[in-house]
């Protein structure tokens, strides 16, 4: 039997149980077996063509980690209480699961190279999880049931530790079923202690779409989607599959193109011009800051100030463009990693993303705008630096149809480039999907069934992600950031377009089992997953 992670509490009995066929990795190298949780179990043998796998909570990943760690390193504790709550949405009142007691879960600060200790007490009546996206951290303290851990079991505890080694803008949230879709989401913001600080406020801006406790679960929503002759109401244009030969040119499905039952209204396309086919529900709801546009979240400041926004997409089906009346932008960092500044209207941040922009702020009261791209909806906050009123739920703001950036426009800064380097491995991410049945792919398999992506450590590997489906899907990696290779901005997830590829490099320095999945968090539970496996 393998010992648990580290920071697992033993009291609790969240070990691993011999009750599966399939093999993982965590603690067995390539041989063992571990209970399902979050989006299934990786299947790894141990007749690899090339040997076998890293343990989750294996030498290499202990070793990588103690690389990590400054003399004299700081200890950050945090906890986090997960458990079902009423929550005030601005004139909403909701039920639903949050962190602590409000939506978002609050914000967890430290500075790069911290080891951060967070308790997750889980008081749910269901096992869950907690995935710090966007942090090069352990292997065995990356979240994922059923690749890094086992679950976190209904009443017991667990705690997460690991250095923090980048600054940036981060979040954290479940990786266990469609968990994220409800109020189970919250900022971690890694300081650099050395930036200049060229802004006079910091503005954590968290956009989310909304269903939970509206009448519907994001459960029943799921459901809805995966029936077995597809959802009569499952949202917009699904894909050509191409990558799967079992669906082929069938694969193209376009549903009614309404929204999942009452969720949204008939006839209703999901199609945007600079992404595609935009999502698969048409929620009715969208957030900036856990509130509603009819009783928005206010952001105060004066009119001359530099305020620097840390933007943070925390929804399941649903890209935002941002924009605030008014006023141009710099974009200044994309996932935690600064780019050479770039000016523009609105951004458009996919689900995952996070954008760093800073603002110098004008007199009055302004609206920032978080258009839901490719449906009928906003989200909204009020920047005030003086007098006058509220402005209306439905606000348009022109900025939003002037100049859109996206992360392709981006060039990393040139003290986060990567140092040049031919990559010693091409890895194909083929990206496939249909809407009926409800099944999306990565290389024609869906997870658990998916073939891991075989790396070694100290590689250059280039992921080529090659969308096949008529739908955007923001590809996220987990445990690492990446270069990608037209225009170089460093992140680790990435906005696919329809028809379309994306190349990035990256260096294989943290050994481990790492998930690769579309951070809609739907095509992600319908399989367009698997895992970047580095071989011991």
């Amino acid at each position: 039997m393998p010992q648990p992670p580290r920071g697992h509490d033993r009291r609790k009995g969240n070990h691993v149980n011999a009750v599966s066929r399939r093999t993982v990795l965590l603690g067995l190298g390539s041989v063992g077996v571990l209970t399902a949780g979050g989006l299934g179990v990786l299947k790894a043998t141990s007749d690899s063509s090339s040997g076998g796998l890293v343990a989750a909570d294996g030498e290499d990943v202990r070793r990588a980690e103690k690389d990590r760690r400054p003399a004299g390193q700081r200890v950050v504790t945090a906890d986090l209480r997960v458990q079902p709550a009423r929550v005030s949405l601005g004139g909403l009142v909701v039920p639903t699961w949050v962190y602590g007691d409000s939506v978002p879960g609050p914000v967890i600060r430290a500075n790069a190279g911290d080891l951060l200790q967070v308790k997750v007490d889980n008081r749910l009546e269901t096992e869950t999880s907690v995935h710090w996206h966007g942090i090069a951290l352990r292997n065995d303290m990356d979240g994922v049931p059923g690749i890094t851990q086992s679950p976190i079991k209904a009443g017991s505890a667990f705690t997460y530790e690991f250095t923090a080694p980048d600054p940036g803008t981060y979040f954290y949230h479940p990786h266990t079923g469609v968990q994220l879709d409800r109020g189970l989401y919250g900022a971690l913001i890694v300081e650099d202690p050395a930036e200049p600080g060229a802004y006079d406020l910091e503005w954590i801006v968290v956009l989310d779409d909304w269903i939970d406790g509206t009448g519907t679960t994001p459960d029943d929503v799921l459901k809805e989607l995966q029936a077995p002759n597809g959802s009569p109401n499952a949202g917009d244009m699904g894909g050509m599959d191409m990558g799967d030969d079992s669906a082929g040119m069938d694969g193209m499905d376009s549903g009614s193109m309404g929204g999942m039952g009452g969720m949204g209204s008939s006839g209703e396309t999901m199609q945007s011009d600079l992404l595609g086919g935009a999502g698969d529900i048409a929620y009715p709801h969208y957030l900036v800051n856990g509130r509603t546009p009819d009783a928005p979240a206010i952001l105060t400041g004066k009119a001359g100030q530099k305020a620097r926004l840390r933007v943070i997409n925390a929804a399941s089906d649903t890209a935002f463009r941002l924009a605030l009346g008014g006023h141009r932008l710099s974009v200044t960092h994309s996932d935690g990693f600064a780019v050479d500044p770039q000016a523009t209207d609105a951004v458009l941040v996919g689900m995952g993303e996070r954008y760093d922009v800073v603002v110098t702020l004008a007199e009055g009261v302004f609206p920032l705008v978080a258009s839901a791209e490719g449906k009928k909806g906003q989200g909204l906050a009020v920047v005030r630096t003086g007098g006058g009123g509220l402005p209306p739920a439905e606000v348009q703001v022109p900025e939003l149809s002037r100049q859109v950036v996206l992360s392709s426009d981006l060039v990393a800064a040139e003290a986060v480039r990567l140092p040049a380097k031919a990559p010693d491995r091409r890895v194909e991410v083929t990206l496939g999907g249909t809407m009926a049945p409800y099944r999306w792919t990565i290389n024609g398999e869906t997870f658990p069934d998916a073939k891991p992506l075989e790396i070694s450590e100290g590689e250059r590997v280039r992921l080529r992600f090659q969308n096949r489906t008529m739908m955007f899907h923001p590809m996220h990696l987990h445990g690492h950031t990446y270069g990608q290779v037209r225009g170089g901005a460093r992140k680790d997830t990435s906005i696919v377009r329809p028809m379309q590829s994306v190349e990035v490099d990256f260096d294989a320095t943290n050994p481990g089992q790492w998930a690769i999945h579309c951070h809609n968090i739907y095509h992600a539970e319908s399989g367009m997953m698997t895992t970047v496996s580095y071989r011991s």
